[in-house]
């Protein structure tokens, strides 16, 4: 186990002491302590109090007053920060959300995997073609995606250009939040046109009138507004990869160090060895953050993770993001509860039905069965009832566009429809039905909940 706090003083920098997995091998590192510098003398991407708001918020659904929605796209890209993009995925995040409040009938705290998440990792470094082996893709933030050699160098300039798409979405976000499109009492502006004759599209409707008239009798009695009827929380997360990225926006605030990149960054299986740079890095932030859980990580290290990540044990920093795969969970989700329970941790238990349920057709797509990530859901509701804990949030890779890329949902998409709209550069994403068909089961207005 590593050395506590007090033995191994910690600073933004400290990690650069231990093996940083998933990382680039930049050809230049003078220009990329200068695109570091550059970096660290711009203007934090969040504030502290989101963050510390943030981590109360979720502090409430580690006692079970609250659900999480945690969503967004597998890979952000710089093209795809445009306006329509941005509205979109908050316009999925909405009406999942109002769905599983009138369902669930608790506080929906929505987290978008936007504004940051523009790094992957990989299962190699290299990649070859016809002979020709030059670096992997490593997401818009290290390289560029075309196979040549000047594309797949990896370039410090784009560490500041992701800062940009970055700031500048959650400078669009913040305009409408503020400007009143998140208003619970005018659902009518987060509909998306393409849907408008789903087969979910009356379960939906019904919903939204029901909540529109409940806002109006309450205020008409009252008289007055539901000051939080008017204003939906946002708040950003992506995976802590790029711990340059990271490392230049970490800045000191009222004696404790955040990681103002995001409000909610997360460690994925790949990169949370103990030894390693990133769980180094993640022991000193002050933010919430999350930890992936796949079929790798035995009990052991989840508790050692949980020892360092969080000695203090306090409520609201942790967050466990369990993806064994539909058919692993019954037999390896019970084993990790019981392991959080012996060390007493606060933790919140988030599913991720997605990332254990990847596959590859016949075509050569990779695609995600809906019944899968169904029933992967479904069984971690079970397991976690019987264990007498509460799984408080959800996280999932989708989008708002009329992609074809996981098969099944309301309109049975088979693997033949695939090819139709597949745009995703990394992983398969749910389309807007499909998200919006498992938020009306997360809250039991579907059958199959």
């Amino acid at each position: 186990m590593s050395k506590s706090p007090a033995q191994n003083p910690w600073h933004p920098a400290s990690w650069e002491t231990r093996v940083a997995r998933q990382m680039p091998t930049y050809p230049d590192p003078d220009h990329l302590a200068d695109a570091v510098r550059r970096l660290s003398s711009l203007p934090p991407l969040v504030t502290s109090w989101e963050v510390d708001k943030l981590k109360a918020r979720i502090a409430a659904a580690q006692r079970g007053e609250a659900f999480v929605i945690q969503g967004g796209d597998c890979a952000e890209t710089f093209d795809g920060c445009t306006s329509e993009n941005v509205v979109q995925k908050l316009k999925v995040l909405l009406q999942m959300s109002l769905v599983v409040l009138y369902g669930m009938k608790k506080p929906v705290v929505r987290i978008g995997r936007f504004a940051g998440q523009y790094a992957k990792p990989r299962s190699a470094d290299t990649e070859t073609r016809d002979g020709v082996t030059l670096p992997s893709f490593r997401g818009d933030l290290v390289n560029r995606k075309p196979f040549t050699e000047a594309d797949r160098r990896p370039d410090p300039e784009l560490i500041l250009r992701g800062y940009e798409r970055a700031a500048l979405t959650l400078n669009f976000i913040r305009g409408l939040v503020d400007g009143g499109f998140a208003d619970l009492h005018h659902p009518e502006y987060w509909d998306l046109d393409w849907v408008s004759h789903s087969p979910l599209a009356e379960d939906y409707r019904r919903i939204t009138d029901a909540i529109s008239g409940s806002l109006d009798f309450f205020e008409s009695i009252a008289g007055r507004p539901i000051h939080h009827s008017r204003r939906a929380e946002f708040y950003t997360a992506h995976e802590g990869l790029h711990l340059k990225y990271e490392q230049a926006q970490t800045r000191l605030r009222r004696e404790r160090w955040y990681d103002l990149t995001t409000h909610f960054p997360w460690i994925g299986m790949r990169t949370a060895a103990l030894d390693g740079a990133h769980v180094e890095f993640f022991r000193g932030v002050a933010n919430p953050i999350g930890i992936k859980i796949g079929q790798g990580m035995d009990t052991e290290w989840l508790q050692e993770l949980l020892a360092v990540l969080n000695p203090d044990n306090e409520p609201g920093r942790i967050t466990l993001i369990h993806r064994q795969g539909a058919g692993n969970v019954e037999n390896q989700l019970p084993k990790m509860i019981d392991a959080v329970h012996a060390t007493g941790s606060h933790v919140l238990w988030i599913s991720d039905p997605m990332h254990g349920n990847t596959e590859t057709t016949e075509g050569g797509y990779k695609t995600r069965r809906f019944e899968n990530i169904v029933g992967e859901l479904e069984a971690c509701f079970k397991v976690h009832k019987e264990m007498g804990t509460y799984l408080g949030g959800v996280h999932l890779e989708l989008t708002g566009a009329n992609v074809t890329e996981c098969t099944g949902g309301a309109r049975g998409l088979t693997d033949a429809d695939l090819a139709r709209a597949y745009h995703s550069q990394v992983d398969p994403r749910l389309n807007y039905e499909q998200a919006l068909e498992i938020a009306l089961r997360l809250g039991g207005l579907r059958d199959g909940a």
